[in-house]
């Protein structure tokens, strides 16, 4: 009977997806998750083969001969390129796939709350070419919230902020439903965009997305340092002679290059709270916010928010992970989650 309930569960394993914009995880269920890679896809542009995808794809970026692409098929948390995200979901399945029977799986996939019809039948259309044989939409709010253990089935208000590299997602959750929600194309992507464009306007110096993020997960804050000329040397290509070139950048500097895009965050973040009822503002005053997402470990972010707001700040444990195992939580117990679906 043990090997019948095994032979049985062999061909009926399930997955969740958190297709990200700048990340891609799969969770399974019985294992947890099993995919953690980048969304891009290296392209040979002369014959349209996929040459690489994930990590190894990561590494092209930037640094690719004229016939190779590398290509980050997702773009302010949507498909931007459906032929390209299809081969990045079916390259993922195989990979998963390779150690494990699944065939045709259920998948419960997040998506942003301000996710189109057209973009959300773009997501579902690219999971069923590739063999999948139902799904799931979850709202990446929602399924960040669930990820982070939030009691969103409660009559009591539950916010959170979701800040991806794409999108940034502010929802307030109560009764297994979203009270308000507002899908922000402003998150850690911008912040990125941000870094490289103060540096060529500042220091006459170009970089790439790849440092530029670096720079973000290792010298960026939010807060003004103690000590004005704390700095970090970095290289990029001067762009008066295009040599190489050397700078040093302080991290005051960094700050004040990020700004605009925390800004708007935060920005975002208040407008939800100038909308809430009165009993959701007096549940959130008892139990604050929680944060989610990469753009969660931007150091000092946590500490602004609480003091524009008034609302104490909470980072989830692992903000990386939050969707994808909220997602994976709701394909577990889909009886207990089936209101959180969306059509």
């Amino acid at each position: 009977m043990d090997f019948i309930r095994r032979l049985f569960g062999m061909f009926s394993t399930h997955l969740a997806m958190d297709l990200g914009t700048a990340n891609t995880l799969i969770y399974m269920k019985g294992e947890g998750i099993i995919l953690n890679e980048p969304s891009v896809v290296a392209i040979d542009n002369n014959t349209g083969n996929v040459i690489a995808v994930g990590r190894e794809a990561k590494e092209y970026i930037g640094r690719t001969p004229p016939n190779i692409s590398a290509i980050r098929p997702l773009k302010d948390g949507v498909i931007a390129d459906f032929d390209v995200t299809k081969a990045m979901i079916k390259y993922f399945l195989t990979v998963v796939r390779r150690d494990r029977k699944v065939q045709k799986p259920k998948m419960v996939v997040g998506v942003p709350s301000g996710i189109t019809m057209v973009e959300k039948k773009a997501v579902v259309d690219a999971c069923f070419q590739v063999g999948v044989r139902d799904v799931y939409l979850i709202e990446e709010p929602m399924a960040a919230a669930i990820g982070a253990e939030m009691p969103i089935e409660l009559p009591r208000g539950n916010m959170v902020v979701d800040i991806g590299g794409g999108t940034t997602e502010v929802a307030i959750i109560s009764l297994s439903a979203t009270a308000y929600s507002e899908s922000l194309r402003v998150a850690g992507d911008e912040i990125d965009e941000s870094i490289i464009r103060y540096l060529q306007k500042k220091h006459q110096i170009a970089i790439g997305p790849i440092a530029a993020e670096k720079i973000k997960i290792g010298g960026a804050s939010v807060h003004q340092t103690d000590d004005r000329e704390e700095s970090f040397t970095l290289v990029g290509k001067d762009l008066l002679t295009g040599a190489p070139k050397n700078t040093r950048v302080t991290k005051d500097e960094i700050r004040e290059a990020i700004d605009e895009p925390v800004s708007a965050i935060i920005d975002s973040i208040r407008r939800a709270l100038e909308k809430l009822p009165p009993e959701f503002a007096s549940d959130l005053n008892e139990s604050g916010m929680v944060l989610t997402g990469g753009g969660a470990l931007l150091d000092g972010l946590d500490r602004r928010i609480e003091k524009e707001t008034g609302i104490s700040v909470h980072v989830n444990d692992e903000p990386l992970l939050s969707v994808v195992l909220g997602a994976g939580r709701s394909l577990e117990d889909m009886p207990r989650y089936r209101k959180v679906f969306i059509n």
